[in-house]
C-alpha cells in the first residue's frame, strides 16, 4: 500500500520506517527543509537504537522516502497518517491540537479517491470529530473516512513496540478503512497480534487511559519507596512482591526520581483537563501530576541532604541527563529539575550523558559537560546517578574512587547494591533501600 506520514517526529519517523520495513510504499513529509535533506544524507534527528540501519535499508529498497512536498505523498495514499506534535498548551494544559487541525486542512486539499486519515498523535477524545469535520470543510465532495490508530512506542524500544506491539488499536466505523487498517498491519497477523477495532472515540480515550494508567504504577511505587525509607524497607522487594501478582505485574515499578519524557507528562495534564471539561474528574490522575511534579523538585534535596545539607562550592558529578535511558529525549527529565536546584544552591555541577547533552546544553545554563563517566566525576565530593544507561551499570568503582575528591554517591536509580557501595567505602544514598 501507499502511505504518507505528515510529520517525521520521533512517532511518524519509527512508524515510517516499519510501515517500510512491512513492505509498504512510505513518503514521510515535514515542513523542516533542514529536516529533510539530514534525513536523505542518513542523519536521524533523534537518537533511537537501530533507527538509522532501519531507513537506510528501506531507502535503499525504495520503500522509504522523505519530502517536503506533502501534496506528491498525499495524493496518490491510501492512507495519510497524522504524525504531528501535541505539546501542553501554554496557560491551561490542554494539547495544543494545531499541528493536527493544520495537517487536517492540507490534507483535504489534496486527496485523490478513497483516502484513510489517520490520527497517530496522541489527541484528546473528540479530535477525530473535529478532524473530519475540517476535511469535509475544505472538500465537501471528498472521500474518505477519519481513523483513530494511537501509538504505543517507548522510546529507546520503539522499533520492537511497532514490529512486535502488545496490540494494535483502531478506532473506526468505516468498512473500508477497517480493511486498509487491516492490510497495513497484516504482518503483524503472523504473530497473532490482537488488533483492537472499536468506536473511534473510545480509541482515543485508551491511549491517554493507558498512559495514565502507567504514571499511576510510577508515582504508586515512588511514594511506597518513600514508605521504605521512613521504616526500614526495601522497595525492590516490595516491588517484586507485588509484581508477582499477576493482577498487578512488574512492569513500571522501579522507583526513580519521577516520571519525564514526551507523554506520560502531557498526557496526564490533557486527561484531566478534559475529564475537568466533562465534569467528571479524574481525581487520582490529578494526584499523579501533582505528586510526580513535586518529586522531581525533592531530589535535589536529597542529594544535598547527602552531602550533609550544604553543597556551596562543591563539585558534583552527574551521570545521565535524558528522561530515561537509550533516548536523547530530555522533555520533562527530572533532570531539568534537579541540576538547577544544585547550581542555585552553591554546586559546581559536571554532568555526561551519552546521547543527551547536545540538547541538554540547550535547556540548561550553569552546567559543564564531560566527555565521559569518568571525566565527570573526576575532582567530585559526590557522583549522583539520574539516568540508567546501560553504561553506568559496571563503573569501575576502584577508579572512581581514587578520581573524586569525596565520597558519596547518590544513585536515584537503585543501579548498585549498598552492601557493595559500602565495600568500597562510600556513603551510598538510594531509592527507598535500608543503608547497609
Amino acid at each position: 500500500m501507499r502511505v504518507a506520514i505528515i510529520g517525521t517526529g520521533y512517532v511518524g519517523l519509527v512508524s515510517g520506517a516499519c510501515f517500510a520495513d512491512f513492505g509498504h510504499i512510505v513518503t514521510c513529509v515535514d515542513k523542516d527543509k533542514s529536516k529533510i535533506d539530514k534525513l536523505h544524507a542518513g542523519i536521524m534527528p533523534i537518537y533511537e537504537p537501530g533507527l538509522d540501519d532501519l531507513v537506510a535499508k528501506n531507502v535503499k529498497e525504495e520503500r522509504l522516502f522523505f519530502t517536503v512536498d506533502a501534496a506528491e505523498a498525499v495524493k496518490d495514499a491510501d492512507a495519510v497518517f497524522i504524525a504531528v506534535g501535541t505539546p501542553s498548551r501554554r496557560g491551561d494544559g490542554h494539547a495544543d491540537l494545531s499541528y493536527v487541525y493544520a495537517a487536517a486542512e492540507e490534507i483535504g486539499q489534496m486527496m485523490t479517491g478513497f483516502t484513510v486519515i489517520v490520527t497517530k498523535s496522541t489527541v484528546p477524545v473528540g479530535t477525530g470529530d473535529e478532524v473530519e469535520a475540517i476535511i469535509r470543510k475544505v472538500r465537501p465532495d471528498g472521500d474518505f473516512a477519519v481513523v483513530s490508530n494511537p501509538e504505543f512506542l517507548r522510546e529507546g524500544a520503539a522499533i520492537k513496540d511497532f514490529k512486535i506491539p502488545d496490540r494494535v488499536v483502531v478506532g473506526t466505523d468505516d468498512d473500508r478503512a477497517r480493511q486498509v487498517m487491516k492490510e497495513l498491519y497484516r504482518p503483524l497477523f503472523l504473530n497473532e497480534t490482537p488488533i483492537l477495532f472499536t468506536e473511534r472515540r473510545t480509541s482515543e480515550l485508551i491511549k491517554y487511559a493507558a498512559n495514565a494508567f502507567l504514571a499511576v504504577k510510577i508515582t504508586f511505587i515512588n511514594e511506597m519507596a518513600d514508605l521504605c525509607e521512613k521504616v526500614g524497607a526495601n522497595v525492590q522487594e516490595v516491588s517484586r512482591g507485588i509484581g508477582l501478582d499477576g493482577r498487578i505485574g512488574k512492569k513500571f515499578l522501579n522507583a526513580g526520581p519521577g516520571y519525564g519524557g514526551s507523554c506520560f507528562p502531557k498526557d496526564t495534564l490533557a486527561l484531566t483537563k478534559t475529564a475537568n471539561d466533562y465534569g467528571s474528574p479524574v481525581r487520582i490522575v490529578d494526584t499523579v501530576v501533582e505528586v510526580n511534579a513535586a518529586r522531581k523538585k525533592a531530589m535535589a534535596a536529597k542529594v544535598i541532604a547527602a552531602m550533609g545539607g550544604d553543597v556551596n562550592g562543591k563539585t558534583i558529578g552527574v551521570l545521565g541527563l535524558a528522561f530515561k535511558q537509550n533516548t536523547d529525549d530530555m522533555r520533562d527529565a527530572p533532570s531539568l529539575d534537579i541540576l538547577p536546584a544544585l547550581t542555585a544552591a552553591g554546586a559546581r555541577v559536571v554532568a555526561y550523558d551519552p546521547e543527551a547533552m547536545k540538547e541538554a546544553a540547550h535547556l540548561l545554563s550553569g552546567i559543564e559537560f564531560a566527555g565521559s563517566a569518568y571525566a565527570a566525576i573526576d575532582g567530585a565530593d559526590a557522583m549522583v546517578i539520574i539516568t540508567e544507561w546501560d553504561s553506568f551499570r559496571a563503573l569501575d568503582f576502584g577508579r572512581i574512587k581514587g578520581a573524586m575528591k569525596g565520597n558519596v554517591v547518590v544513585d536515584l536509580r537503585n543501579i548498585y547494591s549498598p552492601e557493595d557501595m559500602a565495600r568500597y567505602g562510600f556513603a551510598y544514598t538510594s531509592i527507598g533501600r535500608p543503608v547497609a
